[in-house]
């Protein structure tokens, strides 16, 4: 089958992208470079979860065939895709993100390997939402070509990238960030490198804080999310969205940011109590909201 030709967006994207680990993150970051005509490999730890990225990217084309956001055929964007278990693969393409879980050492490693089969010339981008990206650069042999792209969750539905800057990224891969950002139908934030940036700190403190409510008996967590949906505008409340996230993402950068920052971002007992119960949110049924 042949592929279609790329969006008039792609002109302004890598044409060749690599997307590290393929959770719902790294299928949803494959799925925006798919949607704006990239050729897109993902790589994956074995084939069974290789064979499970490949069906998450391929249910979000599908979906987004539905709302109408997709040009031309799913057939055609699929063709675009390709899933390995070898980061070697990732040997011809210009920008590779990477999408393992939120541990310094294990994103320190994916991404020494990857850099290790890159070109000379490729970009080398983290999703990390808290971690130093000055830090995991200091980790590899090209810092200049290396940078944060934090997305949200959901991707495609979310209209933010958070460009982060390390000490050693390059001018230039800044305006580039900006216009692959704009490419993909998407708004950058550009921040300096900081414990959490800024949608990752504040956006914990808010939801430490409502944590902090509910364990206290304030008001029911349904009620605290729609006193900042219905009183401040925020599209969904921040228990939903720690549900959403995932109660054990959101117990791992408020350590981080409270070993960095200071006290304030201390995790609740009710926190660490319902992660230790495996109450981590949508992925295991509940967490402040039951998810059938």
């Amino acid at each position: 089958m042949t592929a279609p030709s790329p969006s008039p967006s792609a002109a302004s994207l890598p044409g060749t992208v690599g997307v590290l680990g393929g959770g719902r993150m790294g299928a949803g970051i494959a799925h925006a470079f798919l949607l704006g005509g990239a050729d897109v490999l993902v790589v994956e730890r074995d084939a069974a979860a290789a064979a499970a990225a490949r069906e998450r990217v391929t249910r979000s084309t599908h979906a987004s065939q539905e709302r109408g956001l997709l040009a031309g055929s799913v057939e055609g964007a699929l063709a675009r895709l390709r899933v390995s278990v070898d980061a070697a693969d990732f040997a011809d393409r210009r920008l590779v993100v990477e999408a393992v879980p939120e541990d310094r050492a294990l994103k320190v490693a994916a991404l020494q390997r990857a850099e290790s089969h890159l070109r000379p010339d490729a970009v080398l981008a983290s999703n990390t939402s808290s971690l130093s990206v000055t830090d995991l650069a200091s980790a590899l042999q090209r810092p200049e070509n290396f940078l944060g792209l934090h997305f949200f969750n959901p991707v495609p539905a979310s209209d933010l990238i958070e460009v982060v800057v390390g000490e050693r990224t390059g001018a230039e891969l800044v305006d580039a960030a900006r216009a692959w950002t704009e490419a993909l139908g998407k708004i950058a934030v550009v921040v300096r490198d900081a414990p959490g940036f800024a949608s990752s700190r504040l956006g914990v403190a808010i939801a430490l804080e409502a944590i902090r409510m509910v364990e206290e008996g304030v008001a029911a967590p349904e009620d605290i999310d729609n006193a900042m949906v219905l009183g401040y505008r925020h599209p969904t409340g921040p228990l939903r969205t720690t549900d959403l996230v995932g109660l054990d993402v959101r117990l791992g950068i408020a350590e981080h940011l409270a070993s960095t920052l200071g006290p304030r971002f201390e995790p609740p007992q009710l926190l660490r109590d319902k992660v230790a119960r495996g109450e981590l949110g949508r992925k295991s049924g509940s967490g402040f909201f039951g998810w059938s």
